[in-house]
């Protein structure tokens, strides 16, 4: 059985630049993170993502876990749900999630991607 690795404590400093969403339908979101593990083969990820304002068309390709602790975002699914997020808000998106993204105010979110 593997031994679990501890990380030190993640610094927002520590972030590295992830570039603009390339499905972008207003503005212009910019992303930054850290990733703090990679599974093996990369079957999963964990990390610290952050996003600026904007529009994007979304869509996920693994189950994501996250919780968002800083900003204001909405998430409107094809089917037309919305989810409304704000600090302090978990979210749970499943493997071939549609939908549009909108960042009102720039968000920042830990996630679990598997």
């Amino acid at each position: 059985m593997k031994t679990p690795v501890m990380h030190k404590p993640l610094e927002v400093t520590d972030t590295v630049d992830w570039g603009e969403i390339p499905t972008m339908i207003e503005g212009s979101s910019h992303t930054s993170g850290k990733l703090i593990h990679k599974g093996d083969n990369g079957e999963s990820e964990c990390g610290l993502w952050i996003c600026t304002p904007g529009k994007w068309e979304c869509h996920v390709t693994k189950d994501e876990f996250c919780h968002f602790l800083e900003g204001r975002c909405t998430y409107v699914h094809e089917s037309g749900d919305v989810i409304e997020i704000t600090p302090d808000t978990a979210a749970f998106f499943p493997k071939d999630w549609k939908g549009v993204c909108t960042v009102h105010e720039t968000v920042k979110k830990v996630y679990m991607i598997r």
